[in-house]
C-alpha cells in the first residue's frame, strides 16, 4: 500500500520545467472566481486581455505590441525581440523619450486587464518561467482603478531585474505621497544568487508567485515562502484614501532595459512564460 500511495504521488506531482496541466485546485473557504490557464492558440482571450502599445515607462527600450504575446503550449508568451523599425511617433524636435527616439531596437508586449476585469480582495496565483538574460525585466502587477500613480496604489507580485547590478527578485507595495508620481514603497528582494545556492536549476523552472490580500494586510509570496507582509494601515495616501481598499487590474508585462541592464549582447527572443492566472475570494 505505502509503495502504491508512493507512487501515485510521483505519477501526479508537478512537472517543475512545463506547464500544468491539472485543473485549478480547490482552496477550502474560498471561490474561484476567475481564472485563464491559457489552454488555447494564438491570443489571450480578448474578453478578459488587452494590450498596451508604443513607448510606455521607465525610458525602458522596448515597442510594445500586441504580436509580441500568444498563447501556445499551454502558456501565455511574451517574446522580448530585437527590431529595427522606424519610431511612428518620431518627432526630432521632441524633448520626450517616447518620440525623440528615430528607431525601435526592441519590442515586446504588456498584457492587461484594465477596463475588463478587476478584482477586490482574495488570493490571487499566477504561475510562470521568467528569463533571467541580461536586460531582461518581467513583472506581474497590479494597479488600481481609481486615481493616478500612485495614489492609484500598486503592487509587484513579481518583478526581476538588476537591483544596483544585482539579479534581484523583488516584491512591492506602493502607495501615494505628498509628492505627485513619487511613491511610497514597501519593498523586499531576494537575490537570484540565493535561489540557485539552493537550486541550480532555479531559471528554467516555473514558480508560483501569490497574493492574499484582504481590508487588513497584503501577504506576496514566492513558491510559498513569505516575501513582503504588508498593513494597509501603513498605505493610505495622503488625502486619507486608501488605493487597496479599491478593485486592482493585473498586468503582465516583458520590459527590456532600464532596470533591466543593457540586452544588447543578450540571445534573444527573451521570453516570459505565464502558465496560469487564478483568483480565489472568501466564500461569503
Amino acid at each position: 500500500m505505502f509503495l502504491l500511495v508512493f507512487f501515485c504521488s510521483i505519477c501526479s506531482a508537478t512537472n517543475p520545467f512545463a506547464p500544468d496541466d491539472k485543473h485549478a485546485k480547490s482552496i477550502k473557504g474560498m471561490k474561484l472566481v476567475f481564472h485563464d490557464e491559457f489552454n488555447r492558440d494564438g491570443e489571450a482571450n480578448p474578453d478578459v486581455w488587452s494590450y498596451e502599445t508604443g513607448y510606455q515607462r521607465n525610458e525602458e527600450l522596448q515597442w510594445y505590441q500586441s504580436k509580441n504575446a500568444s498563447c501556445k503550449n499551454g502558456c501565455l508568451v511574451i517574446e522580448g525581440r530585437r527590431e529595427n523599425f522606424q519610431n511612428p511617433n518620431y518627432n526630432p524636435e521632441s524633448k520626450s523619450w517616447k518620440t525623440n527616439r528615430k528607431t525601435v531596437n526592441y519590442s515586446s508586449a504588456s498584457v492587461i486587464t484594465a477596463g475588463k476585469k478587476s478584482w477586490l480582495y482574495g488570493r490571487f496565483e499566477m504561475r510562470a518561467r521568467i528569463d533571467t538574460a541580461m536586460g531582461s525585466w518581467p513583472a506581474i502587477w497590479t494597479l488600481g482603478v481609481s486615481k493616478e500613480w500612485p495614489s492609484c496604489g500598486e503592487v509587484d507580485l513579481m518583478e526581476f531585474y538588476r537591483s544596483e547590478g544585482v539579479p534581484t527578485i523583488l516584491a512591492n507595495v506602493v502607495s501615494g505621497t505628498t509628492e505627485r508620481y513619487k511613491g511610497k514603497w514597501d519593498s523586499e528582494r531576494k537575490s537570484l544568487d540565493s535561489l540557485l545556492k539552493n537550486d541550480k536549476t532555479w531559471p528554467p523552472k516555473f514558480h508560483v508567485w501569490r497574493m492574499d490580500w484582504n481590508k487588513d494586510s497584503i501577504n506576496l509570496y514566492l513558491d510559498d515562502v513569505l516575501m513582503n507582509s504588508t498593513l494597509l494601515s501603513q498605505t493610505i495616501n495622503p488625502d486619507g484614501s486608501n488605493p487597496f481598499l479599491q478593485p486592482h487590474s493585473l498586468l503582465l508585462n516583458l520590459a527590456l532595459g532600464s532596470n533591466g541592464g543593457n540586452p544588447s549582447l543578450s540571445r534573444f527572443p527573451i521570453l516570459f512564460e505565464v502558465d496560469y492566472v487564478r483568483v480565489y475570494q472568501n466564500v461569503e
